[in-house]
């Protein structure tokens, strides 16, 4: 990942709506969310969802899907990976174990999936 796409995708996170939007979204996995949900279940006006998820699309951590006369709204997960591999390419100064408890924390299995 270039270091100019990470910016945009931290701009986008640095604001405390869309990274509450992108939290949502990684809960709900494969399945996303449609717009109207995610405005209903953070309890924020729907024009307001609209352009955060705008912002959030536009840096390529969100995708959408049209699904009729609705917005389905999805975390890329793909471009979280290729983020998360950006911050810790150079993790631990050539000691890569000492990065596993991490990536453990991090990683989705069973085990963390009930923390």
């Amino acid at each position: 990942m270039e270091i100019y796409k990470a910016l945009s995708i931290f701009s986008a996170l640095s604001q405390p709506t869309r990274l509450e939007i992108v939290r949502l979204l990684i809960k709900s996995g494969d399945n996303g969310l449609l717009a109207g949900e995610i405005s209903e279940t953070l309890n924020i006006r729907p024009n307001t969802a609209s352009t955060n998820l705008l912002i959030l699309v536009n840096s390529h951590l969100l995708r959408k899907e049209r699904q009729g006369r609705t917005i389905r709204y999805f975390v890329d997960f793909e471009a979280m990976k290729n983020l998360l591999t950006f911050l810790m390419e150079d993790c631990c100064g050539g000691n890569p174990e000492l990065c596993q408890p991490i990536i453990d924390k991090i990683a989705c299995t069973p085990d963390n999936a009930q923390q």
